[in-house]
C-alpha cells in the first residue's frame, strides 16, 4: 500500500457560521474530531492545517502521535493557502487526501474508496463524487505537489484539477456528504446536524 497522508483543512474564520466551524458537533465530538478519527481509518497520519480562531482549537485536537497541527498564518488567501502549508509538512508520502472541515458527515467508507481508486487506477487526482457532483475529498499524488505549490492561490487547486482531465479518476460513491458544504447555521440544520448556540 503506497504512503498517503490526509489534509484537513481547518484554518478559515467560519464568518458565515458565526462559530468556529471545527467546534461545531456531530453527536458527542467536534466535526474536528470526528473527521480526524474517520480519516485516519484510511490514512496513517494526518496534518491539520489550522488559522483563525487556533488557540481555541488547537486544545480540542486530539492526543494522537498520527497527527499533526500546522498553522496557515495568510489563511485570509484561502484553501489553496492552507494545502500549500501541509505540503510542506507531509515529507517523504505518495500522494495527500485533502478534506475540508466544513464537510463532517464524509462516511469513512469514501475516504477508503478514494484510497482504493488511486491504488487501483495510478490517477494522479482523485476526486470523489455523488450522482455527478464533484465533492470532497480529493486526492493528489505527489508529483503534482510542485504544480500546487506553484498555482495561484486566488484561483485555488482547481487550477490544478482542472488542467487535464486525462489525470483525474472520479470515484463515484453513495454519500451526499461529500458535496454537503456547511458554511451557514441553516445549512447545519438542513444537514440534521446542532447549530451553534453560542457566537465566536
Amino acid at each position: 500500500m503506497r504512503n498517503i497522508c490526509g489534509v484537513l483543512l481547518a484554518a478559515g474564520e467560519s464568518r458565515r457560521m458565526g462559530f468556529p466551524k471545527a467546534l461545531l458537533r456531530i453527536g458527542n465530538e467536534t466535526y474536528l474530531q470526528h473527521l480526524a478519527a474517520t480519516m485516519l481509518t484510511s490514512v496513517d497520519h494526518l496534518v491539520i492545517v489550522l488559522g483563525a480562531h487556533i488557540e481555541r482549537i488547537r486544545l480540542t485536537v486530539p492526543q494522537d502521535t498520527r497527527l499533526t497541527v500546522a498553522e496557515n498564518r495568510n489563511y485570509r488567501r484561502g484553501q489553496l493557502s492552507s494545502l500549500k502549508v501541509a505540503l510542506r509538512q507531509v515529507g517523504d508520502v505518495s500522494a495527500v487526501m485533502m478534506h475540508l472541515i466544513d464537510h463532517p458527515r464524509v462516511k469513512r467508507e469514501t475516504f477508503r474508496a478514494v484510497v482504493e481508486q488511486y491504488e487501483h487506477t495510478g490517477k494522479p487526482i482523485v476526486i470523489a463524487r455523488y450522482n455527478g457532483r464533484r465533492g470532497h475529498p480529493v486526492l493528489f499524488d505527489r508529483s503534482l505537489f510542485g504544480e500546487l505549490l506553484a498555482a495561484p492561490e486566488d484561483q485555488g487547486a482547481r487550477v490544478v484539477v482542472n488542467a487535464d482531465p486525462s489525470r483525474i479518476a472520479y470515484c463515484d460513491v453513495d454519500d451526499e456528504g461529500i458535496v454537503q458544504d456547511l458554511d451557514t447555521p441553516a445549512d447545519v440544520v438542513r444537514a440534521g446536524l446542532a447549530e451553534p448556540q453560542t457566537k465566536a
